[in-house]
């Protein structure tokens, strides 16, 4: 039952006029505060709130005063196999209203030759069988952080209400990952 008071919910609170509430969930905190802050700066007409955490749940004293989240962004560096943990275990608090259109997935790390395919395959797969975006960013460069920035204002915006005759659910038929068969057979067999 303490489960069912830790699930963040989407619809819980009405949605507040020309803004915006996103939350970067980061385990190890390297991109969140640049992201952050280059998405407030990228947005002058709307009101953009960016909350940080390093993994779900949220803490239950807070749940009254946190305000209305319209978009939740896992950040998973694919050079950690704690931070695609982190990211498979909190999924599990996110309510199933969220999974329209309400989340999405920011990987970085996928051009090092060293990282784990499989680390790849299995943020994929959780991203697809979600019918989440996949956004990969490259998190070394400032222009790539920016990019990465701009993208997700895009949709957090349209997540958010705020973009006249779109919504995150049609946004998410355009965007989210899929998985080809053979890709699913490959993470499905023993190695």
């Amino acid at each position: 039952m303490k489960l069912r008071t830790k699930m963040l919910k989407p619809f819980r609170k009405v949605p507040v006029l020309n803004a915006a509430n996103v939350l970067l969930v980061e385990n190890e905190e390297q991109l969140q505060s640049r992201l952050a802050d280059i998405i407030v700066q990228n947005e002058k007409d709307v009101n953009i709130t960016v909350r940080l955490a390093r993994k779900l749940p949220l803490p239950v004293e807070n749940q009254d005063s946190r305000p209305r989240i319209d978009l939740v962004v896992f950040i998973v560096n694919l050079m950690s196999e704690r931070s695609v943990q982190s990211a498979e275990q909190s999924v599990r608090y996110l309510d199933s209203g969220f999974f329209l259109g309400k989340v999405c997935f920011l990987v970085t790390g996928a051009r090092c030759l060293s990282v784990s395919s499989t680390r790849l395959l299995t943020v994929r797969k959780m991203a697809a069988s979600l019918h989440c975006p996949l956004l990969f960013a490259e998190d070394q460069t400032s222009e790539g952080v920016i990019a990465a920035a701009v993208r997700l204002l895009g949709i957090l915006k349209v997540a958010a209400g705020l973009v006249p005759f779109a919504t995150g659910l049609s946004l998410n038929s355009l965007t989210h990952c899929m998985m080809p068969s053979d890709l699913e057979q490959q993470l499905d067999s023993p190695t």
